[in-house]
Protein backbone atom coordinates (compact mmCIF):
# COMPACT_ATOMS: atom_id res chain seq x y z
CA UNK A 1 0.00 0.00 0.00
CA UNK A 2 1.46 3.23 -0.98
CA UNK A 3 1.93 5.78 1.77
CA UNK A 4 -0.48 8.53 0.07
CA UNK A 5 -3.21 5.10 0.08
CA UNK A 6 -3.16 5.46 3.60
CA UNK A 7 -3.32 9.19 4.23
CA UNK A 8 -6.38 8.58 2.41
CA UNK A 9 -7.78 5.79 4.31
CA UNK A 10 -6.68 7.80 7.85
CA UNK A 11 -7.94 10.85 6.66
CA UNK A 12 -11.76 10.02 5.87
CA UNK A 13 -14.12 11.63 8.57
CA UNK A 14 -14.72 7.66 10.23
CA UNK A 15 -11.51 7.21 10.52
CA UNK A 16 -10.60 10.54 12.17
CA UNK A 17 -13.60 9.94 14.98
CA UNK A 18 -11.85 6.14 15.20
CA UNK A 19 -8.46 7.83 16.16
CA UNK A 20 -9.63 9.68 18.70
CA UNK A 21 -11.06 6.98 20.48
CA UNK A 22 -9.59 6.03 23.98
CA UNK A 23 -8.34 2.55 23.35
CA UNK A 24 -6.89 -0.04 20.43
CA UNK A 25 -6.20 -3.47 20.10
CA UNK A 26 -2.63 -3.90 19.60
CA UNK A 27 -1.26 -7.54 18.42
CA UNK A 28 1.99 -8.69 17.98
CA UNK A 29 4.22 -12.03 18.01
CA UNK A 30 5.26 -12.29 21.95
CA UNK A 31 8.99 -13.51 23.20
CA UNK A 32 7.95 -17.45 23.18
CA UNK A 33 6.42 -16.89 19.27
CA UNK A 34 3.05 -16.95 20.00
CA UNK A 35 0.25 -13.86 18.97
CA UNK A 36 -0.52 -11.35 21.69
CA UNK A 37 -3.15 -9.18 21.27
CA UNK A 38 -3.82 -6.07 24.06
CA UNK A 39 -6.07 -3.23 24.85
CA UNK A 40 -3.96 -0.05 25.23
CA UNK A 41 -4.46 3.45 25.34
CA UNK A 42 -3.21 5.72 22.24
CA UNK A 43 -2.65 9.37 20.45
CA UNK A 44 -2.85 9.65 16.59
CA UNK A 45 -0.55 12.89 16.12
CA UNK A 46 -1.71 13.08 12.10
CA UNK A 47 1.11 10.79 10.98
CA UNK A 48 2.19 8.25 13.98
CA UNK A 49 0.41 6.22 16.53
CA UNK A 50 1.66 6.61 19.88
CA UNK A 51 1.61 3.85 22.50
CA UNK A 52 3.13 4.69 26.01
CA UNK A 53 4.10 1.49 28.77
CA UNK A 54 6.23 1.03 31.48
CA UNK A 55 9.90 -0.01 30.77
CA UNK A 56 9.65 -3.09 32.17
CA UNK A 57 6.47 -4.43 29.87
CA UNK A 58 7.09 -8.05 28.05
CA UNK A 59 5.73 -6.61 25.22
CA UNK A 60 8.79 -4.33 24.79
CA UNK A 61 11.37 -7.42 24.23
CA UNK A 62 9.03 -8.65 21.58
CA UNK A 63 8.64 -5.46 19.61
CA UNK A 64 12.43 -5.36 19.45
CA UNK A 65 12.87 -8.70 17.80
CA UNK A 66 9.67 -8.08 15.18
CA UNK A 67 8.47 -4.78 15.03
CA UNK A 68 5.38 -5.63 13.12
CA UNK A 69 2.11 -4.75 14.31
CA UNK A 70 -1.48 -4.69 13.96
CA UNK A 71 -4.31 -2.41 15.24
CA UNK A 72 -8.15 -2.49 15.26
CA UNK A 73 -9.39 0.47 16.43
CA UNK A 74 -13.78 -0.23 16.68
CA UNK A 75 -16.67 0.56 17.97
CA UNK A 76 -19.52 -1.43 19.77
CA UNK A 77 -22.60 -0.53 18.07
CA UNK A 78 -24.32 -2.17 14.93
CA UNK A 79 -23.22 -1.94 12.52
CA UNK A 80 -20.16 -1.57 13.43
CA UNK A 81 -17.02 0.37 12.09
CA UNK A 82 -13.41 -0.86 12.20
CA UNK A 83 -10.01 0.86 11.39
CA UNK A 84 -7.46 -1.79 11.03
CA UNK A 85 -3.93 -0.70 10.75
CA UNK A 86 -0.33 -2.53 9.90
CA UNK A 87 2.86 -0.85 11.10
CA UNK A 88 6.19 -1.21 12.64
CA UNK A 89 6.84 0.39 15.60
CA UNK A 90 9.74 1.94 17.36
CA UNK A 91 10.88 1.94 20.83
CA UNK A 92 11.95 5.19 22.35
CA UNK A 93 12.45 5.18 25.88
CA UNK A 94 11.94 8.13 28.06
CA UNK A 95 12.53 9.78 31.27
CA UNK A 96 9.70 10.71 33.07
CA UNK A 97 6.20 10.56 31.86
CA UNK A 98 5.68 11.33 27.96
CA UNK A 99 2.87 13.99 27.19
CA UNK A 100 1.03 11.42 25.18
CA UNK A 101 0.35 9.23 27.72
CA UNK A 102 -1.20 11.70 30.01
CA UNK A 103 -3.34 13.09 26.80
CA UNK A 104 -4.08 9.56 25.96
CA UNK A 105 -5.78 9.23 29.28
CA UNK A 106 -7.44 12.63 28.97
CA UNK A 107 -11.00 11.23 27.07
CA UNK A 108 -11.84 9.39 30.24
CA UNK A 109 -14.27 10.98 32.31
CA UNK A 110 -12.72 12.37 35.90
CA UNK A 111 -13.55 14.89 38.03
CA UNK A 112 -10.77 17.62 37.99
CA UNK A 113 -9.45 16.56 41.52
CA UNK A 114 -9.65 12.66 40.38
CA UNK A 115 -6.95 13.94 37.46
CA UNK A 116 -5.05 15.50 39.87
CA UNK A 117 -4.43 12.28 41.87
CA UNK A 118 -4.41 10.18 39.08
CA UNK A 119 -1.37 12.05 37.73
CA UNK A 120 -0.09 11.91 41.13
CA UNK A 121 -0.09 8.29 41.48
CA UNK A 122 1.14 8.12 37.90
CA UNK A 123 4.07 10.57 38.35
CA UNK A 124 4.82 8.41 41.77
CA UNK A 125 4.88 5.36 39.53
CA UNK A 126 7.09 5.48 36.84
CA UNK A 127 10.59 7.21 36.80
CA UNK A 128 10.58 6.80 32.94
CA UNK A 129 8.63 5.18 29.94
CA UNK A 130 8.53 3.75 26.26
CA UNK A 131 7.11 5.31 23.81
CA UNK A 132 5.93 3.27 21.15
CA UNK A 133 5.75 4.93 17.59
CA UNK A 134 3.87 3.29 15.12
CA UNK A 135 4.00 3.94 11.65
CA UNK A 136 1.29 2.51 9.38
CA UNK A 137 1.99 0.65 6.42
CA UNK A 138 -1.10 -0.62 5.40
CA UNK A 139 -5.06 0.64 6.96
CA UNK A 140 -8.37 -0.19 6.13
CA UNK A 141 -11.46 1.24 7.20
CA UNK A 142 -14.46 -0.87 7.21
CA UNK A 143 -17.87 0.98 7.76
CA UNK A 144 -20.68 -1.62 6.67
CA UNK A 145 -21.88 1.31 4.33
CA UNK A 146 -19.49 2.24 1.74
CA UNK A 147 -16.47 -0.16 2.71
CA UNK A 148 -17.02 -3.88 3.50
CA UNK A 149 -14.60 -6.80 4.86
CA UNK A 150 -12.79 -7.73 1.51
CA UNK A 151 -13.93 -11.56 1.67
CA UNK A 152 -17.65 -10.32 1.65
CA UNK A 153 -17.36 -7.85 -1.30
CA UNK A 154 -16.28 -10.60 -3.51
CA UNK A 155 -19.42 -12.74 -2.23
CA UNK A 156 -21.27 -9.61 -3.68
CA UNK A 157 -19.42 -9.47 -7.15
CA UNK A 158 -20.10 -13.49 -7.16
CA UNK A 159 -23.49 -13.07 -6.45
CA UNK A 160 -23.69 -10.23 -9.23
CA UNK A 161 -22.38 -12.33 -11.47
CA UNK A 162 -24.77 -15.34 -10.77
CA UNK A 163 -27.29 -13.26 -10.95
CA UNK A 164 -26.15 -11.55 -14.75
CA UNK A 165 -25.80 -14.71 -15.79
Amino acid sequence: MQPNEITTVLNLPISRELLARDLLRMAYVAKDGTPRTIPIGFTWNGSHIVVCTSKNAPKLHALRHNPQVALTIDTEVHPPQMLLIRGRAELDVVDGIPAEYLQMNGSYVMTPEQRVEWEAEVHSLYDGMVRIVITPTWAKLIDFDTTLPSPVEELIRQRAERQHA
